[in-house]
């Protein structure tokens, strides 16, 4: 029996079909199960395309080169949050020249010691810090002045007291700058820019009992509110004897007074709001009202900030940074998860959940943070798309002016030239004007 063509035809047109018509529904399978800007598949946009564009990998942090893909991903943050143009555009005058001053709010175990040494070691400055080998300390002059244009640990030092939080800072700052650089408070009208560090308040409260497990203690910090630092009574010891080696997460966790606990909505509040450290008086209503007022206060602080950026976003803190300032650093930030912190397991079981309890303000805060970071940056990068794409209209338009001017004089002198040639066949041969009546001039000659 013989098979004709055609059947052999329609065969392996069957046969072709049906992988198509897989593949077709297990993408519609894939839709269903994975909807877009989901976050329960394990395959995200980026993933897919990663062979496709150069990307800066660092956990959290995913720095993708591409421009399109780039702004595709940032405008899928979800939105809690009603910020206006105005909390997202930040780009100050920065005048180091001038009396301009940054101030470094420094939270402990945010990563603000490795962000301390970019300042002072990692800008291309005109003047840059002079760091002597062996010293913490860096001297950060204005071009042409002896007066420092940095107040951070590693330029000025401790001045207003050991990790100062806002409350300290912002009645100190002024009149030690002032009084170092011997101006008049009355008369000056010097900008100071407050810049911070934040961090996941799971992984900062854990370095930082591991930080006291190996004996820091922070005693000599100053607490100053309303012009006194807090009594005894207010802010007891959570320990007895020089430090708290060896302490355990459990007992870290138990104790009341525990500054830890919630320490970045403190450090970034206004403590006068609420009485300072005097909480004794507070009922269970009234310590609700407090927290409310306290967190409020330090969501205003840190929108109002210059700048501030995330530990775990390393590589868009740098970027966010020199687009405020201006300012370049001269390496590129790293991202490093492998920290202490990282190492302790506390998955996400109830123990997470009892960290996350005793830092309630200090997780809705990082929640509000990390929201309004990632919308700082998404603006950044479309104001500095837009600028570019008007920067590259201009350079066209300057060029094609460029082409028309050169090209203008050429045209001239060739219309000239054209001019002296036709008056040059107009003119009189033999006394005989020559003329377009070729059949005249032969009758004649």
């Amino acid at each position: 029996m013989t098979i004709s063509p055609r059947t052999m035809e329609d065969k392996s047109n069957k046969l072709i079909l049906i992988p198509i018509l897989a593949v077709v529904f297990l993408m519609i399978g894939y839709q269903y199960i994975c909807p877009a800007g989901s976050n329960s598949c394990r395959f995200q946009t980026g993933d897919k395309l990663s062979g496709m564009f150069r990307q800066y990998h660092s956990g959290d942090d995913i720095y993708a080169y591409q421009e399109g893909l780039e702004e595709e991903g940032s405008s899928k943050i979800m939105s809690k949050f009603n910020f206006t143009d105005r909390d997202l555009e930040r780009q100050v005058d920065f005048n180091i020249k001038g009396d301009d001053v940054i101030v470094f709010l420094h939270i402990q175990k945010t990563g603000g010691t490795t962000f301390g040494r970019h300042l002072v070691r990692n800008i291309h400055l005109e003047q840059p810090c002079d760091c002597m080998p062996g010293q913490k300390k860096c001297t950060c002059h204005r071009p042409g002045k002896a007066e420092s244009w940095l107040f951070s640990r590693f330029s000025t030092g401790w001045s207003c007291g050991l990790h100062a939080d806002w409350t300290e800072l912002t009645n100190c700052v002024p009149v030690v700058m002032n009084k170092k650089d011997k101006k008049d408070a009355q008369r000056n009208g010097r900008n100071f820019y407050y810049i911070t560090m934040l961090r996941d308040p799971v992984s900062r409260y854990l370095s930082e009992w591991k930080h006291v497990q190996r004996g820091a203690t922070w005693k000599t910090a100053l607490h100053m509110c309303d012009g006194r630092s807090p009594t005894q009574d207010e802010l007891p010891a959570c320990y007895s004897g020089d430090d708290w080696t060896g302490v355990t997460l459990t007992n870290f966790m138990d104790c009341p007074s525990n500054l830890a606990n919630n320490r970045q909505v403190r450090m970034l509040a206004d403590l006068s709001l609420v009485g300072c450290y005097n909480v004794s008086t507070f009922t269970a209503g009234a310590e609700r009202e407090r927290s409310r007022i306290l967190l409020a206060s330090a969501k205003n602080n840190l929108r109002n900030m210059a700048f501030y950026g995330l530990t775990e976003f390393q590589r868009k803190t740098q970027y966010l940074f020199e687009r405020t300032f201006g300012l370049r650093f001269i390496q590129a930030f790293t991202q490093i998860n492998s920290t202490r912190a990282a190492s302790v397991g506390v998955g996400e079981g109830a123990l997470r959940r009892d960290i996350e309890g005793l830092n309630a303000l200090d997780v809705e805060l990082y929640e509000y943070a990390k929201e309004l970071f990632l919308r700082r940056y998404q603006y950044s990068r479309q104001t500095q798309h837009r600028e570019q794409r008007l920067r590259r209209r201009q350079e066209r338009q300057e060029e094609r002016q460029r082409l028309h001017q050169h090209r203008a004089p050429i045209s001239k002198a060739r219309r000239e030239e054209e001019k002296e040639i036709e008056g040059e066949e107009g003119e009189e041969v033999g006394g005989v004007a020559t003329t377009e009546d070729y059949s005249s001039q032969v009758v004649r000659w």
